[in-house]
């Protein structure tokens, strides 16, 4: 355990962020899972709902921080054209 007062800070600011990050995460994943379950129902509307939703998401994390612009970009592109190939 740290024993600077500077460090014993730093544990606890990055323990707040490690659970943001985490959570802004596994909401990305839900919503991943969201279109992907419509896509495999076979449901092109609810699919679109659900696209429109995670792209937000994904973005807002993006801008965030939590992710990489490249990665998003990534995750919004395969997410895109999943629903796209349904057509």
């Amino acid at each position: 355990m740290a024993n600077i007062k500077s460090a014993k800070k730093r544990i606890l600011v990055t323990e707040i962020k490690t659970a943001r990050n985490k959570s802004i995460r596994s909401e990305v994943k839900t919503s991943i899972k969201k279109v992907e379950a419509a896509v495999a129902a076979n449901d092109k509307e609810a699919a679109n709902a659900a696209l429109t939703a995670a792209i937000s998401t994904i973005e807002s994390a993006a801008s965030k921080g939590v992710y990489h612009k490249n990665n998003s970009a990534r995750k919004v592109s395969r997410l895109t054209k999943l629903v796209n190939a349904m057509a």
